[in-house]
């Protein structure tokens, strides 16, 4: 069964967005599967690492998008992508450090972190702007 669903409260309005973001879910998803089929520290470790690399690739794609188009909120978007790199980073130090992953509360917490910001920034960036190319 896969960590995170898709949900319609995620979506954006943008379906190139929306698909970016299913990608992103997907991306954690297979992740996670090979992870719990060993679960080994060097294990938690490239899940975190590959999830960290493919959520930071997504923000600076979205940032040049924003600059490119002079987007009037890309102060305060950059700050929340900031806070939430800084989100997943917790997360990573609280599983790495956790003797077990205890995935549900991996994913209530991955998938709060999806809500909000898709909910809120990215939902007004592409209202606003419409699609980023890929």
């Amino acid at each position: 069964m896969p960590l995170l669903q898709w949900k319609s409260q995620y979506s954006v309005g943008v379906e190139a967005v929306d698909h970016e973001h299913r990608e992103l879910i997907d991306l954690i998803n297979r992740l996670y599967d090979q992870l719990a089929a060993g679960r080994s520290k060097v294990q938690v470790d490239a899940f975190f690492g590959d999830l960290f690399k493919g959520i930071s690739a997504h923000f600076a794609l979205e940032e040049r998008f924003m600059r490119e188009h002079g987007y009037d909120q890309l102060t305060q978007h950059k700050g929340d992508h900031e806070r939430l790199l800084d989100e997943i980073r917790d997360i990573m130090d609280d599983f790495v450090d956790d003797k077990e992953l205890d995935t549900a509360r991996l994913a209530e917490r991955l998938e709060a972190w999806f809500a909000r910001h898709f909910e809120t920034h990215d939902a007004r960036l592409h209202k606003a702007l419409g699609a980023h190319p890929h």
